[in-house]
């Protein structure tokens, strides 16, 4: 089958959209936030712009509430988190075959912007029985991936700025998820998760609970941490967790918990769920949460 070429984005930073050759499809990346200094405006329409009629299909399952701009253009298939927990159950045979010749995919950088880009070039087809069922129990953080599908996301989560791993790991899953040495490789490079992991243990010790909300300062550590583990041991905690460092504060809730973050912090797109702003918001975000009622048990 062929392979076209690869593009990594995400929300916040996408590629030049006259760098990516031919005819684009673009797979798991939400449309920008109003957060930190970017917006749509900014980031995503001037690439929607940019790539013209050379946007094959745009297909993602974050909330926002510009989808609706496209709601009338078949192109973009643009659903909520809550109506696909993952994207890849999204890329179908149909869809593939109605974009027809693609030369370039640009994809989000987790475990479920691979797989979509890995069923894609497998023309719709999962890259193994259950990988769609791995991608939403990945990106909900709900229920327990397949061992392969947890070594890969591990792998990813411990080299999250290394391209070439993610190209091995499409590679690897394009081919059926067979390659025994490959998944050896990706064990290895998942073993760096485990310190990470053990700072973010480290850092847990430090949240605070008030009015529903664990608050973890995490400006001053011995080295990094993985926030995702961070924010689930904050969550045991209390329905909502915050992570703030020196450049960031996130907040997450359960996927299932009714909780909408965006809502909460007057934010346009992304995860209900999950949401990342500028340091020097603390203050306002802190407040904001510890106002919502408290969710149903």
């Amino acid at each position: 089958m062929p392979f076209p070429h690869i593009a990594y984005g995400t929300p916040r930073k996408l590629p030049k959209a006259q760098r990516l050759e031919g005819r684009v499809v673009v797979l798991d990346v939400a449309f920008a936030s109003r957060a930190g200094g970017v917006s749509f405006e900014k980031v995503t329409r001037p690439f929607i712009e940019g790539l013209g009629s050379r946007l094959a299909m745009w297909i993602d399952h974050h909330d926002h509430e510009r989808h609706a701009d496209f709601a009338d253009d078949p192109r973009f298939v643009l659903r909520t988190k809550a109506e696909h927990g993952a994207c890849p159950e999204l890329v179908t045979p149909e869809r593939v075959r109605w974009a027809g010749a693609v030369d370039t995919i640009c994809c989000h950088v987790d475990f479920d912007g691979l797989c979509s880009a890995a069923k894609w070039i497998r023309d719709g087809i999962e890259p193994y029985p259950g990988a769609d069922d791995d991608a939403r129990a990945i990106d909900t953080r709900l229920g327990t991936p397949s061992e392969r599908a947890a070594v890969l996301d591990r792998a990813l989560r411990a080299r999250p700025r290394d391209d070439a791993l993610k190209g091995l790991i499409i590679r690897y899953l394009v081919e059926g998820a067979g390659d025994v040495a490959l998944l050896e490789q990706f064990k290895d490079a998942s073993k760096r998760l485990l310190s990470l992991e053990r700072e973010s243990r480290r850092l847990a010790t430090r949240y605070a609970v008030d009015e529903g909300v664990a608050v973890c300062d995490a400006r001053v550590r011995d080295g990094a941490y993985d926030k995702t583990t961070l924010l689930l041991l904050g969550q045991q905690l209390a329905p909502i967790s915050v992570v703030h460092d020196e450049t960031t504060v996130t907040a997450a809730a359960r996927f299932d918990s009714g909780i909408d973050l965006l809502a909460a912090l007057g934010l346009e797109g992304g995860m209900p769920t999950r949401v990342s702003v500028a340091a020097k918001e603390l203050a306002d975000v802190l407040a904001r949460l510890r106002a919502l009622p408290a969710p149903p048990p």
